[in-house]
């Protein structure tokens, strides 16, 4: 084996390691978060759950709050990929579906599918949002990150003229944006005990009454 190789093989297994501690972490303080809440989670706590040092915790992830937003963001997304979620298939294939009632069918069961992961941890933002301005930061960028995808839903749905008259695309993300919000479904899934496939079907239809006009003919 060449040099060159060899320093290429190390360099990767090198990067695969620190993923995989970065996975480590970033497991352990959601865990934590969701048991404790925020402000009784520690960094010596996540660290010791984690099975590394302090120092690890900082160098591989950041501060209790990097550690938040990485718990939040995989748990979104269902994985550490590096791929924006409106890049990712699930959402290519529903912007390419041309049905608006189907597209809220699929785009349901995507916000069911993410809040079965990121409720909970949407939940410990919300929490801590009042008294910790970093996190307070967070919750305001995943506020405005949600907006801005809910625009782009609008769109679609406007693109496929199936939306009401009076209803504008900025109206339409709003409706959006305000069920897509991790609080609903913690309130009816985990509080009132909905099936997560109830709520799914509910979220479709309410969408579907309220975002598309009863008079609405899916394009050839």
């Amino acid at each position: 084996m060449s040099e060159a190789v060899k320093r290429t093989y190390a360099s990767a297994l090198r990067a695969e390691q620190a993923r995989a501690t970065r996975r480590a972490i970033v497991a352990a303080a959601a865990r934590l978060f969701l048991e404790r809440g925020y402000g009784a989670t520690t960094v010596d706590a996540i660290a010791a759950a984690a099975g590394v040092s302090r120092k690890t915790v900082f160098t591989s992830v950041g501060g209790k709050v990097e550690a938040l937003k990485l718990a939040r963001d995989w748990a979104i997304a269902g994985d550490d990929e590096p791929v924006p979620i409106m890049e990712r298939s699930q959402v290519k294939h529903a912007r390419a579906e041309p049905d608006a009632r189907q597209v809220l069918r699929m785009y349901a069961g995507m916000v069911r599918e993410r809040a079965e992961r990121a409720a909970g941890i949407h939940m410990v933002i919300e929490s801590a949002s009042g008294s910790d301005p970093a996190v307070q930061a967070l919750a305001e960028e995943g506020r405005q990150q949600r907006f801005t995808a809910m625009l782009d839903l609008a769109g679609e749905l406007e693109k496929r003229g199936a939306l009401p008259n009076e209803l504008s695309r900025d109206d339409a993300a709003d409706v959006l944006w305000l069920f897509n919000d991790g609080r609903v479904y913690h309130r009816l899934v985990v509080e009132r005990s909905w099936s997560p496939e109830r709520f799914e079907a509910w979220l479709a239809e309410l969408l579907i009454a309220a975002l598309i006009r009863p008079d609405y003919v899916r394009s050839p």
